[in-house]
């Protein structure tokens, strides 16, 4: 993988060090931002949340549309699982689809991301 000098380091553990979480919750919603811009979400279609949890754990970042879920968090399964996407019917639906997950790295590569969520989900 080519990582450019700009790249987040989003496997970088952030549990126990409030700043390192601040900082992977501040990028992982600007990232997210530019996921739902190459899927053609506008502003205003999609609710962008943060949840920082408890210090043990990264907590997550939630990108919900009425057709979409993305979570972002450093996963207990390891960072290639650290991204979970699936269908859902309504900004209210927390369950919806199947799981399908990727890898944090493309959280840098926002278009790849955005391409193989809409492969995988057809939004």
């Amino acid at each position: 993988m080519s990582r450019t000098s700009s790249a987040f380091d989003f496997r970088k553990p952030v549990a126990y060090d409030a700043e390192a979480k601040r900082l992977f919750h501040s990028r992982a919603r600007s990232q997210l931002r530019r996921i739902a811009t190459a899927l053609g979400l506008a502003p205003g279609f999609y609710d962008l949340r943060s949840n920082q949890a408890g210090i043990a754990v990264s907590g997550e970042i939630i990108l919900h549309g009425d057709h979409l879920y993305v979570q972002v968090s450093q996963s207990a399964m390891g960072y290639h699982s650290g991204i979970l996407f699936r269908t859902c019917k309504s900004r209210k639906d927390f369950v919806g689809g199947p799981n399908n997950f990727a890898s944090l790295d493309l959280l840098n590569r926002p278009g790849e991301l955005a391409h193989w969520i809409h492969e995988v989900c057809h939004v």
